[in-house]
C-alpha cells in the first residue's frame, strides 16, 4: 500500500468531506441518547455540522486544483463554489422544514442522518474524478433520498413515491452503469482524465463509446428529470413530506450538474458534437412538456414539479453549448434555481401546520390579505421561475439561451422563447389567487424568527441578484474557466 496516500497533503482537499462523515457519525450516536422533548438538540447538531463544514469548504476555496487518492478525487474551483452552495441549501431546507416535521413527529436523528449522508454524497459526487467515485457518491445521494420519502410510513402517498422512485432510480443507475463500462471497454479506463485522452486517440473503440454516451445521457436524464425520464418527478414531489420534497428538489441539482460536467464536458468533450443532438432533443422536450402541463395541475407541488422539468431543459441548453460561457451560464442558471425552489417550497412550509398540507393553488388564495410581506415574497420567488425581469430568474434564462444560441442553436433558443410564454400563464395564475381573490378560508402564519428572517432574506437575494448579477456570473465563470 502506498503510504504516502495517507499524508496531509493528500487527505487535505478531502477535509470537508471527511469532517461532515465525523459529524452525521457523532449525531447517530448522539441521537441514541437524546431524550423526545430534546429533539431540537440533534436539530441544531445537523445544522451545526452542515454550516461547519461549508466554513472548512470555503476556507479551501481559492487554492490550486488537487488531484488526489490516486486520481479519485479531485478539488477544484468549481467543486469548492458548489460545496458550499450544496451545503448551505441543505442547511436552509432544514430550517424551513424544523416546524412540518416536528409536527409530524419526523424531526428524528433518522432523518436528519439521512439528510446529511446525502449531502455528503453530492459533495462526492461534485469532487468526483473517476467513474466509480461518481457512482459512489451518486448511490449514496439516491439510497439517502429513497430511505427520506418512506419515511412517512403511515402515508400511503409517501409509500408509494419512495417504492416508484426506487424502482426507477435503479433502473437508471443500471442503465449509467452499463454505459460507464461500455466507455471503459472503449478506453480501457476508468479515471476521468484519461478516459478524455483516450477517446482522442486511435486506441480507442468509437463505436463502442457512442453506444456508451447514450446509457450514460439516459442515466444523466433520468437524475436531472429530463423528458422522457421525467415520470418520477410529479409523483415523488407530490407524495412525499413536502421537507423531503424539497431536499430532492433543491441541493441535488447542483450535485447533477457537476456530474453532468464531469461526464460530458471533462470525461466526454472529445464526443460533443455526439452528445449536444441528444441533450438538445432532451432540452426541447423538457421545456415543452414541462410548461405545457404545468398549466392543468392543481396542486402546487405538482405544478412546482412540472415547472422543475422545464427548467432542468433551460439548464441543458447552457450544457449543450459546449464553451466555457455555456458552462458558467448553466452553473449560474442551477445556482439560481435552488435559490427560488428554496424560497417556493419554504411558502408552502410556512402555510403548512400540523393536520393541513398547504400544497393547493387554492390555499394560497387571498395571501395578500392576510400578509402583504409573504404575499411579495411568493411573488418575488414565481416571477423569478417565470423568468420576469428584475428578478434573477430573467438574467439566468437569458444567458443559457445567449450561450446556446452563439453555439448555433437558434431555433432551439426561439422555442424555448415561445415556450416560456406559455409558461408564465401557470406562474401569473398564482399571483392572481393571490392579489385578487378572496381567501378561501383561514390562513395561518405564525412562523419562528429564524425561518421568517432566512425566507425574506431569500427573496431578497432573489430580487438582488436580479439587480446585481456581476458578482455570481463573474464567479461562475471563474470557477469554470479554472476547472477545465
Amino acid at each position: 500500500m502506498n503510504t504516502a496516500t495517507f499524508s496531509l497533503a493528500t487527505v487535505a482537499p478531502a477535509i470537508p468531506e471527511i469532517a461532515l462523515l465525523a459529524f452525521v457519525s457523532a449525531l447517530l450516536v448522539i441521537d441514541l441518547f437524546v431524550k423526545e422533548s430534546e429533539r431540537h438538540l440533534t436539530f441544531w447538531l445537523a445544522i451545526a455540522s452542515l454550516l461547519g463544514t461549508a466554513v472548512l469548504a470555503g476556507s479551501i476555496a481559492g487554492s490550486a486544483s488537487a488531484v488526489t487518492f490516486q486520481g479519485m478525487f479531485v478539488a477544484d474551483p468549481m467543486s469548492q463554489v458548489l460545496k458550499v452552495a450544496v451545503l448551505l441549501s441543505s442547511a436552509v431546507t432544514l430550517v424551513y422544514g424544523r416546524v412540518y416535521l416536528q409536527d409530524r413527529e419526523l424531526l428524528r436523528g433518522e432523518f436528519l442522518s439521512l439528510a446529511l449522508f446525502a449531502t455528503l454524497g453530492m459533495m462526492v459526487m461534485i469532487s468526483a474524478h473517476h467513474f466509480l467515485t461518481l457512482y459512489l457518491g451518486l448511490e449514496l445521494l439516491a439510497l439517502s433520498l429513497y430511505a427520506m420519502v418512506a419515511l412517512q410510513r403511515e402515508s400511503v402517498r409517501a409509500t408509494e413515491a419512495a417504492m416508484k422512485y426506487f424502482v426507477l432510480g435503479a433502473l437508471a443507475s443500471g442503465m449509467l452503469l452499463y454505459g460507464m463500462s461500455m466507455l471503459y471497454g472503449a478506453t480501457s479506463s476508468l479515471d476521468i482524465a484519461r478516459v478524455a485522452a483516450s477517446l482522442g486517440s486511435a486506441h480507442s473503440s468509437q463505436s463502442l463509446a457512442v453506444f456508451g454516451l447514450v446509457f450514460v445521457v439516459a442515466g444523466i436524464a433520468f437524475k436531472l428529470g429530463a423528458v422522457p425520464f421525467h415520470m418520477w418527478i410529479p409523483d415523488v414531489y407530490h407524495g412525499a413530506a413536502t421537507p423531503a420534497t424539497l431536499f430532492i428538489g433543491a441541493a441535488p441539482k447542483i450535485a447533477a450538474f457537476a456530474f453532468v460536467m464531469r461526464l460530458l464536458a471533462h470525461a466526454l468533450g472529445g464526443m460533443g458534437a455526439d452528445w449536444q443532438l441528444m441533450l438538445a432533443i432532451l432540452a426541447a422536450a423538457s421545456i415543452g412538456l414541462g410548461n405545457v402541463v404545468a398549466i392543468a395541475q392543481t396542486n402546487l407541488k405538482r405544478m412546482l414539479a412540472y415547472s422543475t422539468i422545464s427548467h432542468m431543459g433551460f439548464l441543458l441548453l447552457g450544457i449543450l453549448a459546449g464553451t466555457d460561457n455555456g458552462y458558467a451560464s448553466a452553473m449560474f442558471y442551477v445556482l439560481t434555481y435552488v435559490l427560488m425552489t428554496l424560497g417556493a417550497f419554504g411558502m408552502i412550509l410556512l402555510l403548512s401546520r400540523a393536520g393541513f398540507e398547504a400544497e393547493e393553488l387554492e390555499d394560497f388564495r387571498g395571501l395578500n390579505r392576510r400578509s402583504k410581506w409573504y404575499a411579495f415574497v411568493m411573488l418575488v420567488v414565481v416571477f423569478s421561475l417565470a423568468g420576469i425581469p428584475p428578478t434573477v430568474g430573467f438574467l439566468a434564462k437569458l444567458s443559457v439561451l445567449q450561450a446556446a444560441f452563439e453555439a448555433g442553436f437558434g431555433y432551439l433558443v426561439v422555442f424555448a422563447v415561445l415556450m416560456s410564454v406559455v409558461g408564465a400563464f401557470y406562474y401569473l395564475r398564482l399571483v392572481k389567487l393571490m392579489y385578487m381573490d378572496e381567501p378561501a378560508g383561514t390562513i395561518t402564519i405564525a412562523p419562528r424568527a429564524d425561518m421568517r428572517v432566512l425566507l425574506s432574506v431569500n427573496a431578497l437575494a432573489v430580487l438582488g441578484l436580479g439587480v446585481v448579477p456581476a458578482p455570481l456570473m463573474d464567479l461562475c465563470a471563474r470557477a469554470i474557466t479554472a476547472s477545465l
